[in-house]
């Protein structure tokens, strides 16, 4: 047979005048992968970051380029070896190189899932918040909206609500706290 397979030094020999022969050609892909495809597939995954359906194709590819060049290789088991490693690792570069000119497939999202800018979330928040200001008490609710939502200083609101600097301050510290409370028991603040 065109193809044998040498125990002590496991390597295919061809000779050179069955280059033609289809039996030939299924025996030696068949050879080349029993023989170099599991070390070549432990080898391959280092480079390809543990991806193994890469390194699978990236095997298979190499393979097949050894098939396709059986007429050019030399048949040694340590030449060939090395020839395998090379191919492989180029194959793994050219695919890198490959993946860092595309931008990274994915695949589109549902017309359901897309986010839409419509200022839902800042309404609601807008709700939950005067639904809280309004358990509130009076005073409370009042020093709060001259300070957060008229924008007004301290001085500016004791004045507004006739009351001193310091009692504004108190309530606006108790005020605070005091919506905060109502706003964690609505699953809003933390």
């Amino acid at each position: 047979m065109a193809v044998r397979r040498q125990l002590d030094s496991r390597f295919v020999r061809l000779d050179s005048n069955d280059y033609d022969d289809p039996d030939r050609e299924e025996l030696l892909i068949r050879e080349l992968y029993r023989e170099f495809g599991g070390p070549l597939l432990r080898q391959v995954r280092k480079t390809t970051g543990n991806d193994l359906q890469w390194a699978e194709d990236v095997v298979q590819e190499t393979l097949v380029r050894a098939w396709r060049n059986s007429a050019k290789l030399t048949w040694e088991p340590h030449l060939l070896w090395a020839w395998l490693l090379t191919v492989a690792r180029r194959i793994v570069i050219d695919g890198r190189r490959r993946r860092g000119v595309r931008p990274r497939e994915v695949e589109a999202p549902e017309e359901d899932s897309l986010a839409v800018p419509d200022g839902a979330d800042r309404t609601l928040a807008a709700i939950v918040v005067a639904d809280a200001l309004r358990n509130l008490s009076a005073q409370h609710r009042e020093v709060i909206e001259e300070t957060y939502l008229r924008d007004r200083t301290v001085s500016q609101a004791a004045e507004v609500l006739g009351i001193p600097p310091g009692t504004v301050k108190s309530r606006l510290f108790y005020a605070l706290r005091a919506l905060r409370t109502a706003l964690k028991e609505r699953g809003v603040a933390s």
